[in-house]
């Protein structure tokens, strides 16, 4: 059940999302944020202790969002488990490529720019990437057992090399903006997942 401090806290957190995916975090101001959640500074610092802290907070917050939305699109039992593969990379492609901050990879905005500032927040992405690379292993295992994936795939291994290629492939958009190095990761996962397009 929702306190009204977790309700608070949760809202900060809510409120500074957007702000950040269009900002970055270390020039975004604390009171950028708190005037946009309407709530007083010194509040804040009953929720955080620190804006270092807050960030730790912020990824966490991402990535269990992020995890839950993962787990019930690669769930979905009704369809082979490739076929759920390929969603999820289908929709990555389509809200990074795209103009709206609210589907945007948090990770992607902020790995390079925090991760020799804060270690906890250096941590809070690394601990959550690879929850993310775990459930795609998963879903490749899954694959694999359904017989909807072939070959002498190593599942975990393949998770890291396709996460890491999206990853990489997301950064790259951002810098051109425009598509091609994430149409570019389609070709080559469905390549590495010996499946046709």
């Amino acid at each position: 059940m929702n306190t009204p401090r977790t309700n608070v806290r949760q809202h900060i957190l809510d409120t500074a999302k957007p702000i950040i995916l269009g900002k970055g975090f270390s020039v975004v101001g604390l009171n950028e944020v708190l005037t946009a959640a309407a709530v007083p500074k010194g509040s804040f610092y009953h929720y955080f202790k620190s804006k270092e802290l807050f960030g730790e907070a912020l990824l966490e917050s991402y990535f269990a969002d992020y995890l839950a939305y993962l787990d019930q699109l690669l769930s979905k039992q009704e369809m082979p488990a490739a076929q759920r593969l390929m969603r999820y990379w289908s929709g990555w492609l389509e809200s990074q490529s795209s103009e709206d901050m609210h589907g945007k990879c948090l990770a992607v905005k902020l790995a390079g720019e925090v991760s020799d500032l804060s270690e906890a927040m250096r941590l809070a992405l690394h601990q959550g990437t690879d929850q993310i690379i775990a459930r795609l292993a998963d879903c490749i295992s899954a694959g694999l057992s359904d017989g909807s994936l072939d070959g002498e795939l190593d599942a975990q291994h393949t998770a890291e090399t396709l996460y890491e290629m999206w990853l990489g492939a997301t950064l790259l958009t951002k810098m051109r903006r425009d598509r091609s190095a994430m149409e570019g990761a389609m070709i080559a996962t469905l390549k590495i997942l010996n499946l046709h397009s």
